[in-house]
């Protein structure tokens, strides 16, 4: 008889993708919690720092298809472990930047290939290979990891910045690294551990090559891209855009950490339903949700406002994260998870690259996103039709 209960180390799984995504969140979004300070003292345009989120997203993305791959056929514990590391590595020199191509070399380059590798791609195979059953629900837990990790450590990164400068934001990133890391590879499976879990469910599928031949795909493509484009543009520049509009510098902050909170709520709502229902609907109301915050912004720039549109934004920012593999196991199996949530993540995320750019490129020669909110509105709108077009056909 099939067991009901899970063995003790896919909880012990799930707790080393959370915590490696805790401190991720911390160190991504960290670029724009010190996006003003930092180009206030250089006197940098904003799209100068804008290239180094731009290649951020570009390098993170190929990892993150290379580091699928590779999670796929090896080691979890090397591929995650060695993120762990140049990410640390990295995000802690960045208090050193006083250059633009330092800051895209470090958080561009380096920082984007750790925070790929280290990324909750691999951590969704390890995930999804430990609750076959549950693999909605426990990527969403494991998810909530981005979302916890923005609310506390961005609000404690506010702290710091507003007290001891940015460059502290960016040291106590890295101490945070090292912390992290020997727990973190302990708990991590090997690749023995995960050939031998008992629970593993046959390792069936369509190659990449394969499913690039279906619709399903490319729809799920365009989903993700425009999802990245929206999600990258927001997180850059929501809080310089909030103290432009006479926000101070720590509650702007706290409203980016805060943006973790509601995230959370977002995220576990999203794999808790995409395990009873269809997934294209929890996607689909998200897509819905920033159709309505990006018509409200455009409409009013109040303080209110600007809270209202940051919150729910923050609700809908992750959810498309743990439906990536429920996605693409229904569609295509399980055989390359890895690679093809990796593909699509990629995707993701060199579009995310655009977003902030483009965001940056808009403000510069404008002073004011206004004309980027009505991009992102458009697309999202783009984007809700798309889901509901992937939703699954009716059986009888």
């Amino acid at each position: 008889m099939r067991k009901l209960t899970l063995p003790t180390s896919a909880y012990v799984v799930l707790a080393a993708g959370f915590l490696v995504l805790f401190v991720g969140a911390g160190a991504r979004f960290a670029i724009g919690l010190t996006l003003k300070p930092m180009v206030d003292e250089f006197t940098w345009d904003r799209s100068q720092l804008g290239v180094a989120v731009a290649v951020f997203q570009v390098v993170s993305a190929a990892t993150m298809f290379v580091a699928g791959t590779l999670a796929d056929r090896m080691s979890l514990r090397l591929v995650l472990g060695g993120g762990l590391v140049a990410s640390g590595v990295a995000i802690g020199l960045m208090s050193l930047v006083s250059a633009p191509w330092h800051a895209v070399a470090l958080y561009g380059c380096l920082f984007g290939i750790g925070n790929g590798s280290a990324s909750l791609i691999p951590i969704g195979v390890m995930v999804t290979r430990a609750f076959p059953g549950r693999a909605g629900l426990a990527n969403g837990i494991v998810t909530s990891g981005l979302c916890v990790g923005q609310l506390v450590m961005i609000a404690v990164l506010a702290g710091v910045l507003v007290t001891i400068g940015w460059r502290s934001v960016f040291v106590w990133l890295g101490v945070a690294y090292l912390i992290v890391l020997p727990l973190a590879f302990a708990a991590i499976p090997g690749r023995s551990d995960a050939k031998t879990h008992g629970s593993l469910p046959p390792l069936s599928g369509l190659s990449v090559a394969e499913a690039a031949r279906t619709r399903q795909f490319w729809l799920l493509v365009l989903v993700y891209g425009i999802c990245g484009f929206d999600d990258y543009f927001v997180a850059t520049h929501v809080v310089a855009f909030a103290q432009d509009k006479g926000i101070n510098p720590f509650f702007a902050g706290n409203l980016l950490a805060l943006m973790g909170l509601t995230g959370l709520i977002g995220v576990i709502l999203a794999g808790h339903w995409s395990d009873r229902a269809d997934p294209v609907w929890p996607g689909a109301t998200s897509f819905l949700a920033r159709v309505a915050v990006f018509a409200l912004i455009l409409i009013d720039q109040s303080p209110v406002s600007v809270a209202v549109f940051a919150l729910v934004f923050g609700m809908t920012f992750l959810v498309t994260a743990p439906l990536a593999v429920v996605f693409v196991r229904d569609a295509f199996g399980i055989k390359n998870l890895g690679a093809l949530t990796g593909l699509i993540t990629m995707v993701h995320h060199v579009c995310g690259g655009i977003g902030a750019y483009i965001g940056a490129s808009i403000f510069d020669a404008t002073s004011r996103y206004d004309v980027a909110f009505v991009i992102m509105f458009a697309v999202s709108a783009i984007a809700l039709v798309l889901m509901i077009a992937m939703r699954r056909p009716r059986t009888r």
